[in-house]
């Protein structure tokens, strides 16, 4: 009876199985790929299992939505307000998000704004996460003495560059990653508008070397 149940499950799939698959079709193919039959093709399931998990596709396309929210809003809230004793470190917190896929994923964020071109709803809840995402960081600099309008500026300019960064490398071979950890110090310090320390380089780079050795901070 135990092998039967399990077998049974297995044909059905799982919610998740359908939503890694929906992810994986958005960012192949755009939202007009992320349909009930070719997913279940892709599966190797049979299109009424879908409807085990989900009620319609919008409720799919509102989990993955909820996902990006999640991974992306989310986490760069949790990174800004993460301990670190100086701006620099606050602002290297925040820099872990471009470094680490599990953190910050790029490439579902592009897709969502993609898709956000042909979806009413999504692009006002597209705005609102930019909005949430400004916010908290401005936020962090003002924790640190920044006033109300550097701090917003300051908090525009990480964002946007990031942002722009994102939809420029989309079609270009992936940037090596020791020597874009390399210039982190400098973005930092354009950023912040406050010299780099070796110790904060340091923790830094210690986190994201892996095995690499990077070099020191920036030169005085």
């Amino acid at each position: 009876m135990e092998h039967l149940i399990e077998k049974t499950s297995g044909w059905r799939g799982s919610r998740a199985i359908w939503i890694d698959a929906a992810y994986h079709a958005l960012l192949e193919q755009g939202i007009d790929g992320v349909k009930v039959m070719p997913l279940a093709d892709r599966l190797k399931l049979s299109r009424t299992s879908f409807y085990g998990h989900f009620s319609d596709r919008n409720e799919l396309l509102g989990a993955l939505i909820t996902l990006w929210q999640s991974k992306n809003t989310g986490n760069l809230i949790e990174r800004t307000e993460a301990y670190a004793e100086t701006i620099n470190e606050a602002v290297f917190n925040v820099f872990d998000l471009w470094l680490i896929p599990d953190l910050f994923d790029s490439r579902l964020e592009f897709a969502v704004r993609n898709w956000a071109h042909v979806d009413a709803v999504l692009a006002r809840q597209l705005e609102e996460a930019d909005q949430i995402r400004v916010e908290a960081l401005q936020a962090m600099f003002e924790r640190y003495g920044f006033d109300t309008l550097y701090a917003n500026i300051r908090a525009n300019t990480v964002y946007q560059t990031q942002i722009g960064y994102i939809s420029m490398m989309k079609d270009r071979p992936s940037e090596p990653f020791l020597p874009r950890l390399e210039r982190m110090p400098y973005y930092a310090e354009i950023f912040s508008g406050q010299h780099v320390t070796e110790a904060e380089c340091s923790r830094f780079f210690a986190r994201h070397s892996s095995g690499h050795h990077a070099t020191g901070a920036i030169p005085a």
